[in-house]
């Protein structure tokens, strides 16, 4: 059998994890931030995300956890409004998510950060964290040219706004706000892009994979920014999709693993990685 084809057994196994999961995660949505009910998204043929409940409650670190390809970021993508899901609810905060555009649910105070970089070298550290809040600036042209004074305010107050938010995270970089972000390192780079998602305040934090391309000590460094920032603002919610397991063991609280668009696993670090069918995910089944 080759490796795209699922066998008989191992999808047996999956929907028998996914009904497990399901049993476990019964909550009611007054103490859940983000409730999650039947949500598909389907590209063409495929479906990324298949039928997918699970809840996120107020003030907690969870970890999203599952091999490449299980749905992980399509799930920030639809929670976002980058997708549009094509079945199911995503309410947060107490109003419904699908079918918004993200200008509308940042607004509603959801942010997140990518895999990949998503900063602008040649611009400082402020400009990058700036754009972050783009939504909540003025930023007409009336504005720029003929209201000065006022210009002038809003352009202290996000300075202030900014050193502040980097004296929480990250204090040497606050003597560097103004230098080109080119001139940084990777775990620098990463904490200005944490930092761009957290100036507008958010009660819910999306982390895609932050560790990605650093190393073994820098992530261990920005983790503890993190728990740091966590413990400093208040009710701020994080979820974070992340492949190093010995960071998902330190800061989350809850985890949630997924498998070819469903939930197969939920609960604390030790449960998920003694759960079998988590173990058969990673590691397939034996011969």
């Amino acid at each position: 059998m080759t490796t795209q084809v699922m066998s008989a057994d191992l999808m047996n196994s999956v929907e028998s994890a996914t009904a497990t999961a399901q049993s476990k995660s019964a909550v009611t949505q007054k103490e859940a931030l983000v409730a999650v009910s039947g949500l598909t998204m389907r590209f063409g043929g495929l479906t990324a995300l298949d039928k997918l409940d699970l809840h996120i409650n107020r003030g907690e670190v969870l970890g999203l956890l599952g091999p490449n390809g299980s749905g992980k970021t399509t799930f920030f993508n639809v929670l976002t409004g980058l997708y549009k899901a094509s079945e199911g609810s995503i309410v947060y905060a107490g109003g419904e998510v699908v079918g918004q555009t993200p200008q509308d649910i940042y607004r509603r105070g959801v942010a997140r950060t990518f895999q990949r970089s998503r900063l602008s070298l040649p611009l400082t550290v402020f400009d990058n964290i700036v754009i972050g809040d783009y939504q909540h600036m003025q930023h007409g042209l009336f504005f720029n040219l003929f209201r000065r004074k006022a210009f002038r305010a809003e352009y202290d107050a996000y300075v202030a706004k900014v050193e502040a938010l980097l004296n929480i995270f990250s204090p040497p970089l606050v003597s560097r706000m103004f230098e080109p972000v080119e001139t940084f390192t990777m775990i620098d780079r990463r904490r200005i892009e944490v930092c761009r998602a957290l100036l507008s305040r958010p009660k819910l934090l999306l982390l895609d994979e932050p560790s990605a391309g650093m190393t073994h000590d820098e992530t261990e460094a920005l983790m503890d920014d993190i728990l740091q920032v966590r413990g400093k603002l208040d009710d701020l919610t994080i979820v974070l999709i992340e492949h190093e397991m010995n960071v998902i063991e330190r800061i989350t609280d809850r985890c949630i693993v997924f498998n070819y668009g469903k939930k197969i696993a939920e609960g604390t670090y030790a449960e998920i990685t003694a759960d079998p069918n988590v173990q058969t995910a990673y590691l397939g089944e034996a011969e």
